[in-house]
């Protein structure tokens, strides 16, 4: 089951709020995909929360772009910054991503994000949302969303 970042930000707001501002302390990320052996690639990417979707734009015929076009499974991981202070907690998205070849679709993107052209354009399906922080220098918690169910919430001493 996946959904798309809007229904997330409805079943749930504040989490979805964290994850938004996490994303938008820094402009680069770090996104995993998987190569044509199966092993994994990590690559530096900027997203974009717009109209109720996460996109994912890339530079023509890139490798993480191509890994997507194979398999579109992939991880991405919020910047957490200099130092081990993560302000708002450590924030993962996985699931799904699909190209979007429709004009008026990269269209509008355009209008909104202006990126260099020619581009890859993809949004995601989400399978998962966690964010880790700490609470009271005392407690490690572990928030995990996946389409359909309830937000589950671990604390680790």
């Amino acid at each position: 089951m996946t959904a798309n970042w809007a229904a997330f930000a409805t079943a749930e707001p504040d989490l979805a709020d964290t994850v938004e501002k996490r994303f938008g302390a820094y402009t680069h990320h770090v996104l995993a995909t998987l190569r044509k052996d199966g092993s994994p690639r990590t690559s530096g990417l900027e997203v974009r929360f717009l109209n109720g979707e996460l996109w994912l734009g890339m530079m023509p015929d890139s490798v993480k772009a191509l890994d997507l076009r194979r398999d579109p499974r992939f991880a991405l991981q919020a910047n957490t910054g200099e130092g081990t202070r993560m302000g708002g907690g450590d924030v993962r998205i996985s699931g799904r991503a699909i190209e979007v070849d429709d004009a008026q679709t990269k269209a509008g993107y355009v209008e909104e994000v202006e990126p260099p052209e020619p581009f890859h354009l993809f949004r995601t399906e989400l399978t998962e949302v966690v964010r880790t922080y700490v609470e009271d220098d005392t407690y490690l918690v572990v928030q995990i969303w996946t389409p359909g169910n309830p937000l589950r919430t671990v604390k680790r001493t």
